[in-house]
């Protein structure tokens, strides 16, 4: 049986190996937790919270050693991997389980017409049934697992498949649900490669998909899903602008830009990648933003005193190199960068840099870098800095730093993007209450929070009428000539400005409905 090799991306350490799974397979997964989901469905919500807050307590009994192995798997630091993806999760499942029965709790509406009262709306959330998600390697364990406990707790069952890169955590994971003791089949966990489990996925029939990754994957799984009409739930790439105003508090601001845009290496979707900067207080805060990048220590995950680790693959390291050259070469400057480590030996580190003199003719500017860099420009005008921030085809988050919650709201409004802070970025993914996504290439569709939760469910909608001993509506065949004018007279009842119409159209109306009466 074929294996994946997990390595450590920052010192080639061996981490173990796990089980490739055939393609060929799911078919037969699927059908068996198609079975398990429908007895899972009909359990009552009290007992799906009560199993799935054990995999809290087991997230809590074991937040270090799972922060540790996602650490080595990852190349992130520790603290990273215990703040953005250990408490996540733990706090996800303490939300959702404490709001899942306000989010399915079937909803009344109102009516919408006096004259069709005796209708009466509910709208019921009902589970998809099977649900597949494909998640990445840079946040391997909070992203997945906050749509594996709101499909859960929603009634559905899940097929896991976390990055090839990352399948110690995805083991991790696979623990965590395991120790809520669950109905077999109703989570099952796949070590597939990515492209093919988005065909063998949606081939085999899930009800719903959910990705995320990187824009080229995400167009084809949606054009994939079009042939057999799947919905599909995509998070896909950012190129995040955070936009300095001239009244900013430039001390926050810099640490803010520190922490959004190298974090995990900056290999975040969300994070700062562009960031323009007002005029009057640009070389302030490039002086400030330099002293931090200076001292930011890059170093192995494991180590409580590093601030930054290593990109998680050689092919991203590759790509990074490939922005910072084009840019350089189209006259970027390296304004500021850190130290790499010490020991030779280390592997996949990259200096956090900030460029100046960029442009958007640069793709350090227009794509995804994905990578431990940003670049900066100067703007003397806030509409200036609002196209600056719009002109990307990708749209997941934004920021806006100022002392004026006026001129942040206002900023925020106009700015083209599924989520937009004000004086803080790289945290909105951990607001569990929140709805995260992005438009235009950025993706399609929400998580978290209840707009997030929803996805998990469709909207069933079951209309009564309430006078059963009603024979035919108005509308009903035989048709004849008073059926038209009695409908018609209900329309001028209703709508027209003309006093005599509305009493002539009530005339008419009422003659129209003895009919309802009669067999």
């Amino acid at each position: 049986m074929n294996r994946t090799q997990c390595i450590n991306p920052a010192n080639g350490e061996i981490l173990g190996s796990v089980a490739v799974d055939s393609p060929s397979q799911l078919s037969e997964i699927i059908a068996n937790a198609r079975n398990a989901q429908r007895k899972w469905s009909s359990l009552h919500l009290s007992e799906k919270i009560k199993k799935l807050k054990k995999i809290r307590d087991y997230i809590v009994n074991n937040a270090e050693s799972i922060a540790e192995i996602i650490s080595a798997d990852n190349g992130k630091t520790k603290i990273d991997a215990l703040a953005t993806e250990v408490i996540p999760a733990a706090m996800s499942i303490t939300y959702y389980c404490k709001r899942a029965k306000s989010f399915l709790k079937e909803t009344n509406l109102s009516a919408g017409n006096i004259l069709l009262i005796n209708k009466r709306s509910r709208i019921v959330r009902v589970p998809y049934g099977v649900v597949g998600i494909i998640s990445p390697w840079n946040y391997p364990f909070s992203i997945p697992f906050g749509e594996i406990i709101k499909a859960l707790l929603a009634g559905n069952a899940v097929l896991l498949k976390t990055a090839t890169e990352t399948q110690m955590v995805g083991m991790q994971i696979k623990k965590a649900i395991e120790s809520a003791q669950l109905p077999e089949n109703i989570f099952s966990y796949l070590n597939i490669s990515g492209k093919e489990a988005g065909d063998a996925f949606l081939e085999s029939g899930v009800d719903k998909l959910f990705f995320t990754g990187s824009v080229e994957v995400g167009k084809y799984l949606m054009k994939k899903s079009a042939e057999t009409l799947t919905p599909i739930n995509l998070e896909l790439g950012g190129n995040d602008a955070m936009i300095v105003c001239d009244d900013a508090d430039l001390e926050r601001a810099s640490n803010g830009a520190l922490w959004a845009g190298f974090s995990n290496a900056g290999q975040s979707c969300g994070g700062v990648e562009r960031i323009y900067v007002h005029s009057k207080v640009y070389d302030d805060f490039l002086l400030l933003l330099k002293q931090k990048i200076e001292n930011l220590r890059l170093g192995i995950g494991n180590d409580y005193n590093s601030d930054m680790g290593c990109l998680t693959t050689q092919k991203q390291y590759n790509l990074v190199l490939e922005h910072i050259e084009e840019a350089k070469s189209k006259g970027a400057i390296v304004y500021a960068e850190s130290k790499l480590p010490t020991d030779k030996e280390l592997k996949n580190f990259l200096p956090a840099s900030v460029l100046t003199n960029v442009n958007h003719d640069m793709r350090l500017m227009r794509e995804e870098t994905f990578g431990p860099i940003v670049g900066v420009m100067k703007f003397n005008s806030y509409e200036e800095a609002i196209n600056l921030a719009n002109d990307s085809n990708l749209g997941l988050t934004g920021s806006v730093w100022t002392k004026s919650s006026k001129l942040g709201n206002e900023i925020a409004q106009r700015i083209n993007a599924g989520v937009i802070t004000i004086n803080d970025h790289l945290m909105s993914h951990g607001l569990t209450e929140t709805p995260w996504g992005g438009i235009k290439e950025s993706g399609i569709g929400r998580t978290h929070g209840k707009i997030g939760f929803d996805e998990m469910t469709y909207p069933k909608v079951i209309v009564k009428d309430i006078l059963p001993f009603v024979k035919r509506n108005l509308w009903w065949h035989p048709y004849n000539f008073n059926v038209f004018a009695g409908l018609n007279g209900m329309l001028n009842f209703l709508y027209s400005k003309s006093f005599s119409l509305k009493v002539t159209g009530l005339i008419k109306l009422v003659k129209l409905f003895p009919r309802m009466f009669r067999k």
